[in-house]
C-alpha cells in the first residue's frame, strides 16, 4: 500500500477556497539577491543567491552567496517587506523584523471568531449540522441522506470516493433541483430554495473525490438530499457510498457570517503486486472481493499561523523637516486562502511592527533674523522698530518667504512707546484779512501749546521760540488828514473765535490842498485814539492746528515726515468737527535723492569665483574681505539699503 493525502476545504464564509501553502522565502530571496547581479562588488560582478545559514535575528537581512564561492554579503539591511523569514518560513519580514493574521477586518479589534464563525459572537447565532453517510445500498431508486432545514447556510454535500450513484437534491414542494426524475444533470450552477447551488461531477475535480454539491444559502425552504442508486450489471452487487459528507450551518440570526473550517483526510490506496517480486501487476490478477476497504484519518488540522499585515506608508505630515508618517498594521490569518483580521493575540509571538514613524522629505528652510532692532522711530511717544527677516534655506541662501513656515515668521516691525512727549506748538493757518485797509496792518494765526500725543517723530518741544502769532501786511497808502485822524476799524483778524482789529491813527494837517501828515508830537496834546481792540465775530466751533513738521526719517533714497494735526474749538479742547476736506497734511515724502556710495578704485576681486565666496557667506572674515572685496562690498551695500527700507 501507498500511504496518499489529500486536503477536503468546507469554506464557511463567502467563497469555497482551496487550502495553499505561504510563498517560498526562496523565490522572494532569490529575486532581491540577483536585482545585484548588475552591481559590481569589490571591483568584480557576481551572480548572487541567498544565503539562510544565519541567525535568526539576521533574517530579515539580505544576505547574498556568490554563486561558486564560499562568501556571502549583507547586501541591505532590510529585506523587502513581506519576506518569509524563520525556519518554517511561515513568519514575514516587516520594518526589518521577523514577525507573523483574520476576524472582523480590523486588527487589534480584540475580537475572535466563535465556534459559529461570528467575529466577536458567543456561540449562539447557529448551530453546525454534520454527518457521513456510510450506509449500503441495495434497492434501486433515490435515498434520502439528509434534511437541510430553512435559513441553512454554507451547505456542502460531497462524495469523498467515487462511485456509481448520482447525488440529488429535492424541495419539499416536489420540485427537483438537482438530478430529478431519473435525469442526470450535467455539472453546472442550478438555482434553488433560494440560493445557487454548484454541481460537480468527478470529471471536474480530483481523481478521488466523487459528486458534490454547494451552495451559500440561506435557503427559504426545506431541502431534501437523495443519493440515486442506478442499477448494477450485476444484480448481486451491493452499492456502497463510501464516506457522503454533510454539513451545514442554520442560523439563528439571519445576518450571523460564519469563518472557515479545514478539514483534511489522508488515505490509503491498495495496489495488485507480485508476492515474489512485489511488483505492481493489473488488478484483474487480484481477487476484487479481498481487497481492503480503504481506510481515511484526518491531518494538517492545525490553522495557519497569524501575522502582521502591514499597510502602506502614509504620505510624510509634512513637506520639510521631521514630520510623521503612519500605517496600519494588522493581525491576519489564512483560512483557505483568504484572509481574515483576528485579534492581536494570535500575533503576540511575533514583534508588532510599527505603525508610525518619523520622515523627512528634505530639510525646511528656517527664518532667520540678521539684525537687531532698530532704534525707535521717534524720541517719545508711539514710534516704530525694525529688523531684517529673511527665509533662508539649509545652504544659506535667501529663499521666497514662501519656503518658510509664514505662521512661525518673527516680526520685524513692532511699535515702540518712548514715553510721553514734552509739548509742541500747534499753530492755525494765516488769517486772510490785513488789520489795516490802507497802509501797514498785521495779519494773525492762533498759536497753542499742547501736549504731543500722537507722534510718529521728532519734535519740537514748547521749549522752543515761540511761532510767531502775527505778522506785517500792507493793503497801500493811505490818504492824509489834519489832526489825529483814526481810520475805520480793519476787519476782525479771526474769522471765528477772538481776534482782533486795528485802525490807523495818524496826526493830519487839514489844508486847502488836501492833508498833510505831520509827526506825531503835534498831535501830543491830543487824545490819542486805540489802533488796536480785540474782535469776535462769531464761535469758531472747531478749526485744524497743526505741529511743524519733524526731520526726514532718511537723508537719501526717500523718506518721510510728519506733523500732528488736531481739530479743536474755541475753549481749545479736541474735537471732531472740522471739514475733513481742509484738514493739513500730516505725512510728506522728502530727501528723494538717491544715495551716492563711495567708490574704491582699489577695491577689487583677485579671484573669479568670489561669487562662491560671497554664496558662502565668507565675506565676515578679513582675508576674503580684501581678496573679494568688489563682491563683499556689493553685499554690504544692498544688505545696508535693505536695513534703511524696512
Amino acid at each position: 500500500t501507498e500511504l496518499m493525502s489529500g486536503c477536503f476545504i468546507a469554506e464557511l464564509t463567502r467563497e469555497l477556497h482551496l487550502s495553499a501553502c505561504p510563498p517560498s522565502s526562496r523565490h522572494i530571496r532569490a529575486v532581491q539577491c540577483s536585482s545585484y547581479n548588475n552591481q559590481p562588488f569589490m571591483g568584480r560582478l557576481y551572480e548572487w543567491e541567498p544565503f539562510n545559514e544565519v541567525p535568526i535575528e539576521q533574517q530579515c537581512e539580505l544576505n547574498c552567496r556568490a554563486i561558486g564561492f564560499r562568501f556571502y554579503v549583507r547586501q541591505s539591511e532590510r529585506v523587502i517587506d513581506g519576506t518569509p523569514c524563520g525556519q518554517n518560513e511561515t513568519s514575514l519580514c516587516v520594518a526589518g523584523k521577523c514577525t507573523s493574521l483574520g476576524c472582523d477586518e480590523y486588527l487589534g479589534s480584540g475580537r475572535v471568531v466563535d465556534k459559529c464563525g461570528v467575529c466577536g459572537g458567543d456561540n449562539s447565532t447557529c448551530r453546525l449540522v454534520s454527518g457521513v453517510f456510510k450506509h449500503s445500498l441495495s434497492k434501486i431508486g433515490y435515498h434520502k441522506i439528509v434534511e437541510i432545514p430553512e435559513g441553512a447556510t454554507k451547505i456542502n454535500v460531497t462524495e469523498m470516493v467515487k462511485s456509481r450513484n448520482y447525488l440529488a437534491l429535492r424541495s419539499r414542494s416536489g420540485r427537483s433541483i438537482i438530478n430529478g426524475n431519473w435525469a442526470i444533470d450535467r455539472p453546472g450552477k442550478y438555482e434553488g430554495a433560494g440560493t445557487m447551488f454548484t454541481y460537480r461531477r468527478p470529471n471536474e475535480i480530483s481523481s478521488t473525490a466523487g459528486e458534490s454539491f454547494l451552495a451559500e444559502g440561506p435557503t427559504n425552504e426545506i431541502l431534501d438530499v437523495y443519493v440515486s442508486k442506478k442499477i448494477s450489471l450485476n444484480p448481486k452487487k451491493v452499492t456502497v457510498v463510501g464516506l457522503l459528507v454533510f454539513f451545514f450551518f442554520v442560523c439563528l440570526f439571519s445576518h450571523a457570517v460564519y469563518t472557515t473550517i479545514k478539514i483534511c483526510f489522508r488515505y490509503s490506496i491498495f495496489h495488485c503486486v507480485n508476492r515474489l517480486t512485489q511488483v505492481q501487476v493489473s488488478d484483474s490478477l487480484c481477487d476484487s472481493s479481498s481487497r481492503p476497504s480503504p481506510q481515511e484519518e484526518a491531518c494538517n488540522l492545525q490553522p495557519c499561523p497569524a501575522f502582521w499585515d502591514i499597510g502602506e506608508w502614509s504620505e510624510c505630515s509634512k513637506t520639510c523637516g521631521l514630520g510623521m508618517q503612519h500605517r496600519q498594521v494588522l493581525c491576519r490569518q489564512v483560512y483557505a486562502n483568504r484572509t481574515l483580521n483576528v485579534h492581536t493575540s494570535r500575533c503576540r509571538h511575533l514583534e508588532r511592527p510599527e505603525t508610525a514613524s518619523t520622515c523627512q522629505l528634505k530639510i525646511c528652510s528656517e527664518w532667520q533674523i540678521r539684525s537687531e532692532w532698530t532704534s525707535c522711530s521717534v524720541p517719545c511717544g508711539l514710534g516704530q522698530r525694525s529688523r531684517e527677516v529673511h527665509c533662508v534655506s539649509n545652504v544659506g541662501d535667501f529663499v521666497p518667504d514662501e519656503e518658510c513656515n509664514m505662521n512661525l515668521r518673527p516680526n520685524d516691525v513692532e511699535n515702540c512707546d518712548m514715553g510721553a512727549c514734552a509739548k509742541s506748538w500747534f499753530y492755525t493757518e494765516w488769517g486772510n484779512r490785513c488789520s489795516a485797509e490802507c497802509g501797514m496792518g498785521v495779519r494773525t494765526r492762533g498759536v497753542l501749546c499742547l501736549t504731543n500725543q500722537i507722534s510718529s517723530l521728532p519734535l519740537e518741544g514748547c521749549g522752543s521760540e515761540r511761532p510767531a502769532d502775527s505778522q506785517v501786511c500792507n493793503n497801500g497808502p493811505c490818504e492824509n488828514r489834519i489832526e489825529w485822524f483814526t481810520g475805520p476799524w480793519s476787519q476782525c483778524s479771526a474769522e471765528c473765535g477772538t481776534g482782533t482789529q486795528q485802525r490807523s491813527v495818524v496826526c493830519l494837517m487839514k489844508s486847502n490842498e488836501g492833508f498833510t501828515v505831520m509827526p506825531p508830537y503835534e498831535c501830543s496834546s491830543l487824545d490819542k485814539p486805540l489802533r488796536q481792540q480785540s474782535c469776535s465775530l462769531k464761535a469758531c466751533g472747531a478749526k485744524w492746528y497743526h505741529t511743524d513738521w519733524s526731520a526726514c526719517s532718511k537723508t537719501c533714497e526717500g523718506g518721510f515726515r510728519v506733523r500732528e494735526v488736531r481739530c479743536l474749538s474755541d475753549d481749545m479742547l479736541s474735537r471732531e468737527g472740522c471739514d475733513v476736506q481742509l484738514k493739513p497734511e500730516e505725512k510728506e515724502d522728502c530727501n528723494p535723492e538717491p544715495c551716492i556710495p563711495l567708490i574704491d578704485e582699489n577695491c577689487r576681486d583677485k579671484y573669479f569665483n568670489c561669487n562662491v565666496v560671497v554664496q558662502a557667506r565668507l565675506c565676515v572674515y578679513d582675508y576674503y574681505k580684501t581678496t573679494c572685496c568688489a563682491s563683499c562690498s556689493r553685499v554690504a551695500h544692498k544688505q545696508s539699503t535693505y536695513r534703511r527700507q524696512s
